[in-house]
């Protein structure tokens, strides 16, 4: 009988060495949009141009259900675990530039892992996931290159946030001037011609456009005669991002890669202010929210030869899901001592199959959230805003301008025939209700204390964040 448990260890462990030796080990390159509309490109239907993204979505797949967290440094936690951040105490806010605390250092992250699988590994653009100690910055946890800023919300010319300066290259204060969004697509094309061509690359660009301040060079937003105030602004601000990813793909045209490279391309969230600035089409919505406006955003995956062409997936997709995909296109390991959320979702991107989810959390805080199982969604103390008040009112109850506002209780939606979450069909299905909410209940139940909070007494802004003074 031992013998046979051994044989089998044996087999099951080359098995897995022949798995990984034919894993097909592409470049991928990971665009992060931030604070996009969902429907604020051009193969949506947008009057915002954006040649350079649409060229790529029609050369791949659009994913459109795709998943992410109501607000920016929730999504690029659970990209870079694979798990729910109501996990380590991410779900109900961004890592302020105060804050004593950043994504813990038990989470194992994608480009550690990727790495440990032979991987060059870059971030270029907004980490925004910690840096009150060196251990948290980028460099320590798994990129062997970086460039741009920590924080969210810095001023695109001088590159301030708060009052400290906040430009980095490998982790030391960098002086580079220009307009952000236009050094991030720059060096993350140079970054694709210099780099180590014995390795597969992987290439993480959060910008931190579209986010507030709304700045942008006047020659984008010209164009846009059809806008006034802050929508021309970030209508140029916009295509200033979609020209930035142009240079990125012509650098990988460039060094003939192109066969070789997955592009993936998402925002970290839905568009704020949908009424006023960004459009996120027929959902409800915006930012800070847990409707779909909220949290389903564009997004698509692009690999000639491996995903079809102009292809859609309807099938939902977390943003999670990406950290087990790439890891086992990459060939590394998944093993490892915290459990992931997220699925291999490669048969689904690429070959048109089921999601591998019956459940998808999207998120959980004190004060609710969201659940979609099948069609089907649960919203609990969901609040009816117009999305005009920052990010994080909405689990607050707080509408326009602060007003309080009378939560919803338990909404259901069948999302298949109400996208825009319009009949709350709760109280027509209590079954499924019940069900949904003991699902949601469940994993309600596992999550920490969230870890977001005010500046601490005595704060004072550091001459440059991420290094002591």
């Amino acid at each position: 009988m031992l013998h046979r448990i051994v044989s089998l260890l044996l087999l099951a462990i080359a098995a897995s060495e022949v798995s990984a030796a034919e894993a097909p080990r592409p470049n991928i390159v990971f665009i992060l949009a931030d604070d996009l509309g969902s429907h604020d490109v051009g193969w949506r239907g947008s009057e915002i141009k954006t040649p350079h993204l649409d060229e790529l979505a029609r050369a791949g797949a659009t994913l459109d259900q795709f998943y992410v967290q109501p607000v920016c440094s929730p999504t690029r936690a659970a990209l870079l675990t694979g798990r729910y951040p109501f996990r380590y105490g991410f779900q109900t806010g961004v890592v302020r530039p105060w804050a004593e605390y950043g994504l813990p250092l038990e989470e194992r992250t994608l480009p550690q892992a990727l790495k440990e699988a032979g991987y060059e590994t870059a971030i270029t653009g907004k980490w925004h996931l910690g840096h009150f100690q060196p251990a948290y910055l980028p460099t320590k946890r798994g990129f062997d290159h970086q460039y741009g800023h920590y924080n969210g919300m810095l001023d695109y010319y001088t590159h301030i946030r708060h009052g400290g300066f906040d430009w980095h290259r490998n982790d030391q204060e960098n002086h580079d001037e220009g307009y952000s969004t236009e050094l991030v697509g720059k060096e993350a094309a140079r970054r694709v011609r210099e780099r180590d061509k014995s390795r597969p690359l992987f290439l993480y660009v959060p910008f931190n456009g579209v986010h507030s301040p709304h700045q942008v060079p006047v020659e984008y937003e010209t164009p846009y005669t059809q806008f006034e105030g802050k929508r021309k602004t970030y209508a140029g601000m916009v295509t200033a991002l979609d020209a930035a990813v142009g240079r990125i793909v012509q650098a990988v045209r460039d060094e003939k890669l192109v066969e070789n490279t997955l592009f993936i391309f998402s925002s970290d969230n839905g568009g704020p202010n949908p009424k006023q600035l960004t459009s996120n089409g027929p959902l409800r919505a915006g930012k800070g929210t847990v409707y779909e406006g909220g949290v389903r955003v564009c997004a698509f995956a692009t690999w000639p030869g491996k995903i079809k062409p102009g292809t859609s997936v309807q099938a939902p997709i977390h943003i999670a899901d990406w950290f087990p995909t790439l890891l086992g296109l990459a060939g590394a390991s998944l093993k490892q001592p915290l459990p992931l959320d997220g699925r291999d979702v490669w048969a689904t991107v690429a070959e048109g199959a089921a999601s591998p989810h019956d459940t998808i959390l999207i998120n959980t805080t004190p004060s609710g959230g969201a659940i979609r199982s099948g069609d089907w969604k649960l919203v609990i103390g969901g609040a009816n805003r117009d999305d005009e008040d920052g990010p994080g009112d909405a689990a607050k109850g707080k509408g326009k301008k602060g007003r309080e506002q009378p939560a919803q209780g338990v909404e259901l939606f069948n999302l298949a025939s109400d996208v825009g979450e319009k009949n709350n069909l709760a109280e027509a299905n209590p079954e499924k209700v019940q069900e949904l909410r003991a699902r949601y209940d469940k994993l309600a139940a596992e999550a920490i204390a969230p870890k977001s909070g005010p500046a601490p007494k005595g704060f004072k802004t550091p001459r440059v964040w991420g290094q002591a003074d």
